[in-house]
């Protein structure tokens, strides 16, 4: 049952300021450094926490020697606070971009594959219809970009819901999922090699995203169940420009879909190992916030993502 005594402090006495505080103690996890941030006095940062917590009747923080950590309650007013600020935010944007025409400015995140083909073609259209939008693009795990999105950092996610927790706040529109390959540098000699397994491949380099990303996992878990030792010379990255280069220039190899470097596999530069490593990720797809009214920039690059997403893979919203 809710607390009306929190109730009439949410609708009545909180400010914008007890929001930036908020954000800014998850930033630093320190008063001192949060107080500083939001152009606050130490005592006068206190005072407003100590009203939260007083409205709200649970501790938000907890004090430690050496700064503050959020409590579980802290850690969903932090989120919430961030998201509140970010939609007055685009309130502000939404009224700009009424008395100018369509401009402002969009956030997008995207996980690695959609990053080197959907999202900038959709960009692209984009920018020739509406050239005054600007447009910001962060590459990501899911992981993160849903955390990002949660919190209203970003507009739009092109990736994968991880969690149920996560899955309650959000819509999905599933685009594709993402087929597996080794790729090597065209001369590989690996390529002259026949009958290859898993086996022969654990002892080559291997370059791989970072412990946590599904794509890690499911390489692990393809070792683990044939019996194998992970590869032991490995680089951990996401970025293209760096895996393309280390492709091109070492006998490294990576798991990746085919369309991501579908570019360099045409002009000669990567090839495709052939053995099937039987990879199928799970569909990523567009994610925006529930009951969230997207600026009218955000919602143009919205519509051409599925336009775009059409184009490549026949999906249709």
């Amino acid at each position: 049952m809710k607390d009306p005594r929190a109730n009439r402090f949410v609708r009545s006495h909180l400010k914008t300021r007890h929001l930036v505080l908020l954000v800014e103690l998850g930033r630093h996890r320190s008063i001192l450094h949060a107080a500083q941030a939001a152009n606050l006095t130490q005592p006068a940062a206190s005072k407003l926490l100590g009203e939260l917590e007083h409205a709200l009747g649970v501790p938000l923080f907890e004090r430690l020697p050496r700064g503050v950590q959020p409590t579980r309650y802290g850690d969903v007013m932090i989120r919430r606070a961030g998201a509140a600020l970010a939609e007055m935010d685009a309130a502000h944007q939404e009224v700009m971009e009424l008395l100018s025409g369509l401009s402002g400015r969009v956030a997008v995140g995207s996980v690695m594959t959609p990053s080197s083909g959907l999202v900038p073609e959709a960009v692209q259209q984009l920018k020739a219809s509406h050239s005054k939008v600007q447009v910001a693009i962060t590459v990501d795990t899911s992981k993160i970009l849903i955390q990002r999105l949660r919190e209203g950092q970003l507009d739009l996610v092109i990736g994968r819901i991880l969690d149920s927790e996560s899955a309650a706040e959000l819509n999905f529109e599933p685009l594709t999922d993402e087929p597996h390959s080794l790729v090597v540098r065209a001369g590989h000699p690996l390529l002259q090699r026949e009958g290859l397994t898993l086996q022969d491949l654990a002892r080559e380099g291997w370059i791989l995203p970072p412990p946590g990303s599904i794509l890690r996992d499911r390489i692990t878990a393809l070792f683990l169940s044939q019996g194998l030792d992970q590869p032991q010379e490995t680089v951990e990255t996401i970025s293209l420009p760096v895996i393309s280069k280390l492709l091109t220039g070492t006998d490294m190899l990576a798991p990746l879909p085919e369309e991501m470097v579908q570019s360099y596999v045409d002009t000669g530069l990567l090839a495709v190992l052939p053995f099937e490593l039987g990879l199928r990720m799970d569909a990523y797809g567009i994610v925006t916030r529930k009951q969230h009214q997207l600026s009218p920039g955000a919602e143009a690059l919205l519509q051409t993502l599925r336009d775009a997403a059409w184009q490549r893979y026949g999906k249709r919203k």
